[in-house]
């Protein structure tokens, strides 16, 4: 997709989403066989839920119909949300990401995995987990030290409020 579509795409889109109260995240225009394929992905700080998803996918294939931006070839709208794996590019993305395990590709070489704990405008304070029984380590990453981050998946990690829970049984 060129620069040009793409820009207009996004001027088109974009108002309709946050009108929905969602962020527009990213567009994408591929050819699947002979059809191609709008892909719209969309998120908010509490993100978006199945009915959310719903409302701005009607409404975004409304005005693509009434404007004819994809012109006269078949296409398939696709609208969802970032996948658990997200990569993180901007600044509202490392906000979400608040207690999130991340890897951090460092603009100085090598990588880091750590735990997002705050996210402010010059950097983030993050938690580094311990290895062999050590005890975790904090750290503090300037943004201009990440060269790439994306959101690691954990399968066993149990959330803060189940931890709680199960600490106020056992002193009980």
């Amino acid at each position: 997709m060129s620069t040009t579509q793409s820009e207009r795409l996004r001027e088109l889109l974009e108002p309709l989403v946050t009108s929905q109260g969602l962020d527009l995240e990213e567009i994408a225009v591929d050819s699947v066989g002979r059809k191609r394929v709008l892909r719209v992905v969309v998120d908010s700080d509490s993100g978006a839920d199945l009915d959310a998803v719903a409302d701005v996918s009607r409404a975004l294939s409304a005005k693509l119909d009434e404007t004819n931006a994809m012109g006269d070839a078949a296409y398939d709208l696709e609208v969802g949300t970032p996948g658990a794996e997200r990569a993180l590019t901007e600044h509202r993305h490392y906000v979400r990401a608040t207690d999130r395990l991340v890897k951090f590709q460092l603009a100085e070489g090598g990588e880091l995995i750590a735990r997002i704990l705050k996210a402010d405008d010059e950097g983030l304070d993050v938690e580094v987990p311990g290895v062999k029984g050590r005890k975790p380590t904090a750290r503090r990453l300037g943004f201009a030290e990440i060269d790439k981050a994306r959101v690691q998946v954990e399968f066993n990690r149990k959330d803060k409020a189940a931890e709680k829970d199960m600490k106020e049984e056992e002193e009980a």
